[in-house]
């Protein structure tokens, strides 16, 4: 083996574990922002948080799978929403399995699943809203983008 190829696999296993360990932050942060009421789901209602207050929003996660893939009206939407965040400063990732998002983040006042295409995790401009697990994501996003990495897919932990 070369230096090269240990390097790699050292490199393979170091991304797995931070995507890992990135995916039980998001995880944390979710169940804490819903116990608060601190996040809002849902394109639209995302774009007029954004829209009317984009200094509380403090962390974005947009939800892909196979089945929206071709959707072209949501990629529009996905790319205007990355746009914004980018203009803010606002930390985006991705997240491959919409089901498990909705599960987290509960179901609408008529019992039918969020479209949790969009969330945004939201924090009072006057009062910030700290949390360890929004920390820690700040940081694997950072490490993303030195990589060039500007909208770092998440796995988020089986159960």
């Amino acid at each position: 083996m070369t230096l090269e190829e240990i390097r790699g696999k050292d490199n393979t296993m170091e991304h797995t574990d931070r995507v890992q360990s990135a995916g039980a932050a998001l995880e944390e942060l979710l169940l804490a922002a819903n116990k608060l009421d601190y996040l809002t789901v849902g394109v639209y209602e995302s774009a007029k948080v954004m829209n009317v207050d984009p200094d509380s929003v403090a962390f974005c996660v947009l939800a892909t799978d196979e089945e929206y893939e071709c959707d072209i009206a949501l990629q529009i939407h996905f790319t205007l929403i990355q746009a914004f965040c980018f203009d803010y400063d606002i930390n985006v990732v991705r997240v491959n399995d919409i089901d498990r998002l909705a599960d987290l983040v509960g179901a609408d006042d008529t019992g039918e699943p969020k479209d949790a295409h969009c969330i945004l995790v939201t924090s009072p401009s006057a009062n910030p809203w700290k949390d360890p697990a929004l920390d820690k994501l700040g940081l694997f996003c950072e490490e993303s983008h030195s990589a060039y990495d500007w909208v770092p897919t998440i796995t988020l932990p089986e159960r």
